[in-house]
């Protein structure tokens, strides 16, 4: 008998969008812990970007190991489970879930540009009920990396000042509602186009930095989360107090020369985590924004989007 068979956006080789190709490919099984997810919307990230391109843009004595090709992008999806495990017990059939699938694994991970996906269970939260499928799967990897640096790794608390550099995008948007739901007072810096959606998500202060200097933004706060990065990175250093940490989203070079804590993290698939993040959603205290929706045969031109780095929130493939 044949093997069942998908469409799946593939790299075979790494370079530009234009390696993005639509192709026919077996679709997987699920093993005994694992869900069959029938995919609706796959979130893209900058990662997979970098693992398309072979992380040429990153300095090469910090490059993670290439994934071995071909290889299917997409660690975000958000779908509808059509078989399980004999080992799964928290998901059935029926079920609409969304989740950050197998990261921060390499080869194992992720695969979300196709038309169906197998995830551990303990990777996938149901739906938000207030979400349709295309806003889900903007959520997962903005969230809990929002949610774990803030909070499992930097430890903010109310009254905490936190700065958000790059406030307009995937992550940073999520992370000023988080801060500011947690009680931070919240320095969101991004371009003018960006104020009237922070300003609604709760930030305290807005920096445009295409006209306020570096040099007068708000100085003194406790954590500066850097989704900007890059090799002038040390220019952001002196809005940080003396003691303070830089949680850098995006590598940098921060040449710290005060006493400034500069820790780098990494963010994990958490189901759990997921699920409270899912209830906030619910509740209305978090706000997905999707910036742009391409058909997955259009991989390469959302990839092209994405590289114009103007956007805000995500970009997100419609699969099914």
């Amino acid at each position: 008998m044949t093997p069942p068979t998908m469409k799946a956006v593939v790299v075979e080789r790494f370079g530009g969008p234009e390696v993005l190709v639509e192709k026919q490919v077996p679709r997987p099984e699920p093993g005994p812990f694992d869900a069959l997810v029938r995919v609706r919307a796959a979130g893209v990230n900058p990662l997979d970007l970098y693992r398309r391109a072979g992380y040429a843009n990153i300095p090469e004595h910090m490059r993670p190991p290439l994934p071995d090709l071909p290889f299917i992008p997409g660690v975000d999806a958000s779908g509808v489970v059509v078989a399980v495990g004999d080992r799964v017990t928290r998901l059935a059939p029926g079920d609409e879930v969304f989740g950050l699938i197998r990261f921060p694994a390499l080869n194992d991970g992720g695969h979300a540009y196709a038309e169906y996906v197998t995830a551990p269970q303990d990777h996938l939260a149901r739906k938000p009920a207030r979400l349709d499928h295309l806003e889900a799967a903007a959520a997962p990897l903005v969230a809990l990396t929002a949610q774990q640096f803030l909070f499992d790794h930097a430890g903010v608390r109310p009254g905490d000042a936190v700065l958000v550099n790059g406030a307009g995008g995937g992550v940073g948007h999520i992370l000023v509602q988080l801060a500011a739901h947690a009680g931070a007072k919240v320095v969101a810096v991004a371009s003018g186009r960006h104020r009237e959606l922070l300003e609604r998500l709760g930030v305290d202060t807005f920096v445009d930095y295409t006209v306020t200097p570096v040099e007068d933004w708000p100085h003194g706060v406790d954590f500066l989360f850097d989704s900007v990065g890059g090799p002038q990175a040390y220019r952001f250093t002196p809005v940080v107090r003396d003691g303070g940490t830089i949680m850098p989203i995006f590598h940098g070079d921060y040449r710290p020369d005060r006493a400034i804590t500069v820790r780098h993290n990494q963010v994990h698939s958490d189901g759990d985590q997921l699920t409270a993040l899912a209830e906030l959603v619910d509740a209305g205290g978090l706000h997905v924004a999707v910036d742009s929706v391409y058909p997955l045969a259009e991989a390469a031109a959302a990839h092209r989007r994405a590289e114009t780095g103007h956007i805000r929130g995500k970009i997100v493939l419609r699969v099914t």
